[in-house]
């Protein structure tokens, strides 16, 4: 090799030895800043639910949480808050009932494990997101319905109870002078408590729990108990829980498509975003009017980052993570 064609190899080798060190260095400052960017925007652990019901439910969640508990735990304890609470009219005690004056619940619980668990139609149970853990922890079965949901619950040593209290009733017998049934968007007729849950351990678990639509036909089964679409939980891309009206929730299996849009990339934000895009796109082909259509996503990734959307404004969801618990209102789509 002649002294020229040295010192030009040398040259180019040196060359090339600083641009990898330049690529690699900005792939570190990249790789840095993404890390950065995330614990910015993301906590763990960390709780969502729906409605402004979900600061009480928060707290009772938190407590699990904050002790280093499990996300499962937290989810079944916090939507316990207003099973229980006769206050609230569309969950658990209390909840409204259908239109023969018979309150029936639903529920379902998944964990990061994707064991799944759901009760639907069950009456006289105040508590059915615990039939629900139940059903996932000791059947073989993921989903018991009505009667066989209620002797199941029995046998597990839950008690029967009378869940519809005065003012239910009063509203059902006012209810049937005229018998109209039309939900209308934001009315408390159709609030679910749905609750995603990351806890210190990076772990996903969801619950959901209603007493569904007031006035409904006796049998009516919403989104809230259906794996996939009231609420959805993959341990390696998120979890997400939706409110609303069921049957449109059930027509896109909205949660599952949320998690699977985080699961291409999209953020809790745009994931929930592009799900409520799809349901208008469908009410629309079908002719119906948007304006009598609520309904509402929440979404939690593996990072801790979460966003939520719905159709109209009104929907709100409860935060908590180490800085508190916040109540936020959630962008709609028609402005």
């Amino acid at each position: 090799m002649t002294n020229s064609n040295r010192r030009n190899f040398i040259k180019t080798a040196a060359i090339a030895s600083v641009a990898v060190a330049l690529q690699s260095f900005n792939s570190n400052t990249e790789e840095e800043e993404e890390k950065n960017i995330v614990s910015k925007k993301g906590k763990k652990p960390i709780v969502l639910s729906t409605w402004r019901f979900g600061i009480q439910a928060n707290e009772a969640a938190w407590e699990v949480l904050k002790n280093k508990g499990t996300a499962l735990d937290a989810v079944e304890a916090g939507v316990k808050i207003p099973e229980a609470d006769p206050k609230e009219r569309s969950v658990g005690y209390g909840g409204r009932p259908d239109r023969d004056g018979r309150v029936t619940l639903d529920a379902c619980i998944m964990d990061e494990n994707a064991n799944i668990g759901s009760v639907a139609a069950l009456e006289y149970i105040k508590h059915p997101i615990s039939v629900a853990r139940a059903v996932m922890e000791k059947t073989p079965h993921v989903m018991l319905v009505g009667d066989g949901a209620l002797q199941f619950a029995v046998a597990q040593g839950f008690k029967k109870e009378n869940l519809l209290t005065e003012e239910s009733e009063k509203e059902w017998k006012e209810w049937l002078k005229d018998s109209k049934y039309k939900p209308i968007a934001n009315i408390e007729n159709h609030d679910t408590i749905g609750m995603i849950a990351l806890d210190a351990n990076g772990n996903l678990s969801g619950a959901c729990t209603t007493s569904g639509m007031a006035f409904k036909m006796h049998g009516r089964v919403g989104d809230s108990p259906i794996i996939g679409a009231g609420l959805y939980v993959d341990n390696e891309i998120g979890a997400a829980t939706a409110t609303g009206h069921g049957e449109e929730v059930i027509r896109i299996s909205g949660c599952h498509l949320v998690v699977e849009l985080m699961r291409q990339g999209k953020s809790p934000q745009k994931a929930c975003e592009e799900a409520v895009a799809r349901i208008v796109k469908l009410t629309k082909n079908r002719n119906k009017d948007l304006k009598d259509i609520q309904v509402g996503f929440i979404a939690l990734n593996k990072a801790g980052e979460y966003g939520s959307y719905c159709i109209q404004g009104g929907f709100n969801y409860a935060v908590y993570d180490d800085t508190g618990n916040r109540l936020i209102d959630a962008d709609f789509f028609l402005k």
